[in-house]
């Protein structure tokens, strides 16, 4: 078994960057594999697909089935050999969605194989599923999504935290994610800091954008909300959260949904995966503009999408309350302590108010993942994909000066209904651009 404090050191001994023969040598000594597979691995076909920042991702199918293989790389794939990062967040990923399949099975792809020296995992090959991003971007309605999403984040968010662990349990969980830092440091930067100020990988849609990020960059305001939420990323461990819950890490057809890729997992924030997917359904619905072939031809598509902001946090909530009320077996808020329907009725509203505190916390972490992806490194096809860059630099002003309201003004949005009606209000504002 390999330790967490193993999987923080440096190279194991015998790792190599795997081409398509290492690969399929490596696949064929694996029984588990080769019979998933099927066939003479000769005949199976590798295609190496990886679009994402990190890691190399190799589609296999033999003759019986098909798997999905992820291979981390000792560097961040979008930068190069120039930007070191360790392999061991792919012990970590395999830990997360080793958990997160246990508290939510059937919404994360199916481990076959995890090997630590080559920091190597095949999983559950998901076909027809694409990833959700791209179905944004075509205007595509996933009735299923809320349900599926809600889900996820309520249980393995509950079933992590001290409302249902014993203390010496989260704090046993706590450890075997801490060695993870490098990944939490990559959000820290990215995220929490380099957007508000001058950073080399900063980019944005130039020179439309360029007064909206100088401006940024001297909101002091906005510089005491986004380290607030900083501190908070780096100091509330309060379950084992994905990390980067957006919608290019959820695949999904019309009736499934799985959540992929949580190398960045560790005990952090809970508003802090409820935030990332309200953001990045708050961006596709701002880029829905720039999408457009006639105008109004995504009406529909960007009410939905709206709706499902709504939907996801009600949801959300109404589960985690519900999980609450039958399944407290932490050490959080002893039923001893609240006996009789007194006791019953107080807990109640306590409950209300954690939830209502965890809101605050997702529209903040919301806002930091709005403006991270327009204006920092690593940017959404969402926005990207819109060829006249006029247009998308005000798709993109829109989402930003609703990110800067939600971080800085984020007590005055009491409910996920005044956070919608602000998008909807900022829809067809026009930035001004000199």
């Amino acid at each position: 078994m390999t330790t967490s404090a193993e999987a923080g050191q440096g190279t194991p001994s015998g790792y190599r960057i795997l081409n398509e023969a290492d690969l399929r040598n490596h696949l064929a000594g694996t029984p588990a594999v080769a019979a998933r597979l099927g066939g003479p691995a000769e005949r199976w076909s590798i295609t190496e697909v990886g679009d994402g920042n990190l890691n190399l991702v190799f589609i296999v199918k033999g003759s019986s089935g098909g798997l999905a293989v992820k291979q981390a790389l000792p560097y961040v794939r979008l930068v190069g050999e120039s930007w070191p990062l360790p392999l061991s967040r792919a012990h970590f990923e395999h830990l997360a969605l080793t958990h997160q399949g246990r508290l939510a099975p059937g919404l994360v792809p199916a481990i076959v194989h995890h090997d630590h020296v080559l920091a190597l995992t095949a999983m559950e090959l998901l076909e027809p599923h694409i990833i959700m991003r791209k179905g944004l971007v075509a205007g595509t309605i996933y009735p299923a999504f809320v349900d599926h999403i809600t889900t996820f984040m309520a249980r393995t968010l509950f079933f992590s935290s001290d409302l249902a662990l014993s203390a010496a349990e989260k704090k046993e969980a706590i450890a075997s994610f801490a060695g993870n830092h490098a990944l939490c440091k990559i959000t820290e930067d990215l995220i929490f800091t380099d957007p508000y100020r001058i950073a080399e990988q900063n980019r944005w849609t130039t020179p439309w954008l360029d007064a909206a990020a100088a401006d940024i960059r001297a909101d002091l305001d906005l510089h005491v909300a986004i380290s607030r939420l900083k501190l908070k990323f780096l100091s509330s461990a309060e379950a084992l959260i994905h990390g980067d819950l957006h919608t290019g890490s959820i695949m999904v057809t019309d009736a499934e949904t799985k959540v992929i890729d949580p190398e960045f997992g560790f005990y952090g924030p809970m508003g802090f995966d409820v935030g990332a997917v309200l953001a990045n359904l708050l961006m596709a619905y701002f880029a829905s503009a720039g999408h457009e072939q006639s105008p109004g031809d995504r009406a529909a598509f960007e009410s939905w999408v709206l709706s499902t902001v709504d939907q996801v946090w009600s949801e959300f909530a109404r589960k985690f309350v519900a999980l609450w009320r039958s399944e407290a077996t932490g050490d959080a808020y002893p039923s001893s302590l609240f006996p009789g329907e007194a006791g019953a009725a107080r807990l109640e509203r306590e409950r209300q108010v954690y939830v209502a505190r965890l809101f605050q916390d997702a529209v903040g972490f919301a806002a930091a993942k709005i403006i991270r992806r327009i204006l920092g490194l690593a940017h959404n096809i969402d926005f990207e994909l819109i060829e006249d860059t006029r247009l998308r630099a005000t798709c993109e002003a829109r989402a930003l000066r609703l990110a800067r309201t939600l971080m800085v003004e984020t007590a005055s949005f009491t409910s996920i209904e005044a956070v919608t009606k602000a998008a909807r209000e900022l829809r067809h504002w026009q930035p001004g651009f000199d």
